[in-house]
């Protein structure tokens, strides 16, 4: 039971990237997808999460408008799609994964089924 987090790199500013989170040795349909990020020296700060179905998302206010998360149950993976990139984005992007229970959380704090290893993400001219 895993998932792996894929898809970060060095971008230029305004940039864009897509990160991917797949599972493995479980079904993703009954799992709400968390990302997070942790900057150097900085605590880990929620970004993201999807529903299992896809049909609800939250942002956290620094991301709205740039970050767009989406999902292909069939492949059993995740997105978050990162456009706009600017310097502060640069982090280690984590997703995680948390029985859908009728909503969203991007508590970093809270417990999460499973949590992927980081991709990063650097943003730099």
């Amino acid at each position: 039971v895993q998932l792996q987090a894929s898809g970060g790199g060095l971008v230029q500013p305004g940039g864009s990237l897509r990160l991917s989170c797949a599972a493995s040795g479980f079904p993703l349909d009954y799992y709400a997808i968390s990302w997070f990020r942790q900057a150097p020296g900085k605590e880990r700060e929620g970004v993201s999460c999807i529903s299992s179905s896809g049909g609800t998302t939250v942002y956290a206010e620094s991301v709205k408008g740039r970050f767009t998360a989406s999902r292909d149950n069939a492949k059993n993976t995740v997105y978050l799609q990162i456009d706009g990139l600017k310097p502060e984005d640069t982090a280690v992007y984590y997703c995680a994964a948390q029985e859908w229970l009728g909503f969203c959380r991007i508590d970093p704090s809270r417990e999460y089924r499973v949590w992927g290893q980081g991709t990063q993400v650097t943003v730099s001219s």
